[in-house]
């Protein structure tokens, strides 16, 4: 695949030796951070794909700070929607496998919901047993129509007998907005589903979901809006500015990162504050992941015993990242990620259900 036949190259922008700017280029290396723009909305009702402007959003990502940054960040400029959706759908599977060959993040930027399902599917079609986390305030589980939608795209993935997936997490849904029946079910067949109120304030209690996940999409209808719209679908509730930014650097602080995904931003907005916005979101990204890479492969851990009635649990804290987990086996790959309040609730006699799942 060429690259120059799908993608607007970025434009030129300027920027100091300090700033971001300075070391984004235009190739995939290894290792690296692959920034993608999309401007495919036809996953939302009346939704297009006309071409649009990422400049506003680029100029104030590439001005802010490179830190001490080691990995590469690449954007590979805007795509080139398709004739159809799904040729839209092809070409960007196409373009997350090209990544993953590389060991490159991916990170999709603009579009809408439903392009999870493509990073699901390409992730999926390259390693099994997947965990998923996405942030969004609904949880819509319809399955109609043949077209992929914001709207059926969840419920594909977790009805699909093709996909392997082994943890999904759903995070920050406000009641108002959904049907109860769709949150029970969820919550009948073991997934994970966290109220917006548990997400505010701090993020150390749903920090656990996020610590092995493989994809982390964020629906930008999950963030409160400011003047003509954060988001396609504005809502006036949601995580603020800065608790969107802690979790987009809890997101790249995933220990299994393959892939993100950013959607359903409102590119179109006249407010520069939400293209600030978005393009802070993606620092704290970059920021995350950069973290996590320097982190030593070879992990310590100092292990607390808990009595309950008759029965012992084990906590194990890891030394270096101070990150908690729960279980006794030595691959830490087969622990489950907890908060130090699930240690400190444990004490008292309380074991969060979440932990006894099998």
């Amino acid at each position: 695949m060429n690259l120059e036949d799908i993608f607007l190259p970025a434009e030129k922008i300027s920027a100091e030796p300090w700033q971001l700017g300075s070391i984004i280029s235009s190739e995939i290396k290894e290792n690296s951070i692959v920034l993608i723009f999309c401007s495919d909305y036809r996953g939302i009702s009346d939704g297009e794909a006309e071409m649009a402007d990422f400049r506003n959003i680029r100029s104030e990502l590439y001005k802010l700070s490179k830190l001490d940054f080691e990995l590469p960040v690449c954007d590979l400029g805007d795509l080139v929607s398709g004739r159809t959706q799904q040729d839209t759908h092809f070409v960007l599977g196409e373009i997350i496998t090209m990544c993953r060959q590389k060991n490159a993040v991916p990170v999709v930027v603009g579009g809408s919901n439903e392009l999870s399902y493509v990073l699901f599917s390409t992730l999926n079609s390259l390693q099994q047993h997947l965990t998923y986390t996405q942030i969004s305030n609904v949880v819509s589980l319809n399955n109609d129509g043949e077209n992929l939608t914001e709207t059926n795209f969840l419920s594909r993935i977790l009805s699909s007998k093709n996909f392997s997936l082994k943890n999904y997490h759903h995070l920050g849904y406000q009641k108002h907005l959904n049907a109860n029946d769709s949150v029970k079910l969820m919550r009948e067949v073991d997934f994970d589903v966290i109220r917006l109120a548990e997400m505010m304030g701090s993020s150390e209690r749903t920090e656990p979901f996020f610590r092995q996940a493989d994809l982390v999409t964020v629906n930008c209808d999950a963030v409160e809006s400011i003047g003509d719209g954060f988001s396609v679908n504005p809502q006036v509730n949601g995580l603020n500015r800065r608790e969107i930014c802690a979790y987009m650097k809890e997101i790249g602080l995933s220990q299994n990162l393959k892939a993100a995904g950013i959607l359903n931003a409102n590119i179109s907005s006249r407010n520069q504050l939400n293209h600030q916005l978005l393009a802070q979101m993606i620092w704290h990204l970059i920021e995350g992941i950069n973290i996590q890479k320097s982190h030593p492969t070879e992990k310590a851990f100092e292990t607390f015993w808990v009595m309950i009635g008759e029965e012992k649990f084990a906590f194990q804290r890891e030394t270096f990242s101070d990150l908690w987990y729960f279980g006794t086996e030595e691959n830490a790959g087969y622990l489950k990620p907890c908060a130090q309040t699930d240690y400190e609730m444990a004490k008292n006699g309380f074991i969060n259900p979440r932990l006894l799942k099998i």
